[in-house]
């Protein structure tokens, strides 16, 4: 991802945990508290089929509670937290207890210089620069 942003959908077999009008949390010091997923990069899907989204895809959210100037805003987010429990090729599964994003600039960069709570080990394997700023992979 050198100059523009790798978008790559949904990746098939994984189990759709999230979707539009989904509430998220903003897990980053951007401004935003609480987001709503309204369209999800790369997604092909059929007629009429409700897109959705798994932890490291890339979504637009709208900004619903935060500070008043990302407040009523679009933005660019990664998925780094789902609830909905999915499998990883080892076998094993994972869930978290909330679900949760990261607002990304335009170039993958995260907008906030920290991230709050855990970042799921495929989420931080397709975006290093939000990895970066984690504290926490799991």
């Amino acid at each position: 991802m050198p100059e523009k942003m790798q978008v790559l959908g949904s990746r098939k077999g994984l189990t759709p945990g999230l979707q539009n009008y989904t509430s998220v949390n903003v897990a980053d010091n951007s401004g935003g508290k609480e987001a709503v997923i309204i369209s999800v990069y790369g997604y092909r899907g059929a007629l009429r089929r409700v897109p959705y989204a798994n932890v490291g895809d890339l979504v637009m959210v709208s900004v619903r509670r935060g500070s008043p100037d990302v407040r009523k805003q679009k933005f660019k987010a990664v998925i780094i937290r789902q609830k909905m429990p999915f499998r990883r090729p080892d076998g094993t599964w994972i869930s978290f207890e909330d679900n949760a994003v990261v607002i990304v600039n335009p170039d993958g960069t995260a907008k906030g210089t920290e991230v709050r709570g855990p970042v799921a080990r495929e989420a931080a394997e397709r975006w290093p620069k939000v990895a970066s700023l984690a504290t926490l992979i799991v």
